[in-house]
This record gives structure tokens, sequence and C-alpha cells, in this order.
């Protein structure tokens, strides 16, 4: 089950379960749709996946399956994609 995790990896923007600007790698690392495309170009700085929308759980199962608290930013593996 994904973790749905809280918010950007790099500025820390807040990404709630049902956001749709959410992007996640297939290790999940997250990131807000604005640093996916402007800042990383699409690919995860962690493993160099391709950044893809994150699913959005449903709210009726949100509470039997809550989505992840801990926050996880990283600020210095986002750099300008040359």
């Amino acid at each position: 089950m994904l973790q749905l995790r809280p918010g950007c990896e790099c500025c820390d923007r807040d990404l709630p379960p049902d956001s749709s600007d959410a992007m996640i790698c297939s290790f999940e690392c997250t990131f807000c749709r604005s640093c996916a495309t402007t800042v990383l170009g699409g690919r995860c700085p962690n493993c160099g996946g391709e950044l893809v929308s994150r699913p959005r759980r449903p709210a009726d199962k949100l509470a039997r399956y809550p989505a992840a608290t801990e926050r996880v930013h990283k600020p210095a593996g986002c750099r300008q994609v040359a």
C-alpha cells in the first residue's frame, strides 16, 4: 500500500492524500507537480526514476488506511536539471 507521504521532498509543500499535485517514483519519493516538472524534469533525484501522478486513496479508505505523517525534506538533493 502506498504511504501517501505528506509533503514535497524539495520545497516541503503540503501534499494531502487527496492532492492531484503529488508526483511519485517507484520508490515513493514524493514531490509536488511544480518541483517535479520545473526543477527535476520529471525524474527522481534519488533514483533517476520517472515521476508520475500519485494515486488518490478514496476518503472512506483513509480512515482505515491512513496516509503517512513522517515528512521527508531533502532540498539539497533537488537541483535544477540542466
